[in-house]
């Protein structure tokens, strides 16, 4: 009975075990290192912190690494919708193909593609010579880093969002055209309402994603104080510098601020739930 309180009753045995292994990874994986992180921020104490925090340069650079990672996610909370969308409902040739290069930012090594992406958008690059003469520029600019993220981001929206597509029933779309209802109507009110969820998750990890990537921004952006320079950039930088108290600022910052988005996520993610569960 008293078990029966702290957890749902199950057929199955070996809760303890299997409960005690989950807490044991959990810790060593997770919890450890953000206690480890919080405790040496306790140590160096909340007015030196916020001291830190406040400097010109590490406000540009967070400022900068969460504005870029945001616009990145809206723009594969969008693409990525529509990309889902076109592989699940349509059949043409080279489905397949686009369906397999969509996991490609999961294997390839992230320098790797941020190598690949200024070679194409250096201003001497093959995409860059035909976006000079237009006065675009995107390497070495926020919108290289843009680039990057979108680029690492994708995969995320789109394998979230595509299984639920699956499982959406046609005939609920048929019906609503057979009452009358326009299609940008069926969209907004049967089908979006259905993807919600998804969408919100897809978006919350591809944003987790971004915020603290590295290895395909730093090629592309160009890493320039106040300019280009990312909050994960300047951590290592502060390290190299043995300025442990000045990285773990920017990593308390950077945990705080990603916590809380999410945290607003999330919530947003359970209203969305329990609407469409009260319709």
């Amino acid at each position: 009975m008293r078990a029966g309180i702290l957890r749902s009753p199950s057929p199955l045995p070996g809760f303890g075990l299997s409960f005690g292994i989950m807490m044991a990874v959990l810790s060593i994986v997770v919890l450890l290192p953000i206690v480890a992180l919080l405790g040496h921020g306790l140590a160096i104490g909340p007015a030196d912190l916020w001291g830190m925090v406040s400097s010109r340069r590490i406000r540009a650079a967070l400022a900068l690494s969460f504005r870029a990672a945001l616009v990145a996610s809206l723009f594969n909370l969008v693409f990525g919708l529509v990309l889902a969308w076109v592989l699940v409902r349509y059949r043409f040739w080279g489905r397949r193909l686009i369906d397999a290069a969509i996991d490609l930012p999961f294997a390839l090594p992230t320098a790797v593609a941020g190598i690949a992406l200024t070679a194409l958008y250096a201003p001497n690059g093959a995409f860059g010579q035909l976006l000079a003469p237009l006065g675009l520029r995107v390497a070495y600019t926020e919108i290289g880093i843009w680039l990057a993220l979108i680029f690492i981001g994708l995969p995320f929206v789109v394998r979230t969002v595509q299984p639920v597509i699956e499982e959406v029933d046609r005939e609920v779309e048929e019906v609503s055209a057979t009452l009358g209802a326009r299609r940008a109507y069926t969209l907004r009110r049967v089908v979006l309402p259905t993807l919600t969820p998804a969408l919100l998750t897809g978006f919350a990890l591809a944003l987790a994603r971004s915020v603290g990537e590295y290895g395909s921004v730093i090629f592309i952006a160009g890493n320039l104080p106040f300019q280009t320079e990312i909050a994960p950039l300047l951590i290592v930088i502060r390290l190299e510098e043995y300025n442990h108290e000045a990285a773990t600022a920017i990593g308390l910052a950077m945990l705080l601020i990603a916590f809380a988005m999410l945290l607003a996520i999330n919530a947003i993610q359970i209203w969305s739930r329990r609407r469409i569960g009260d319709v």
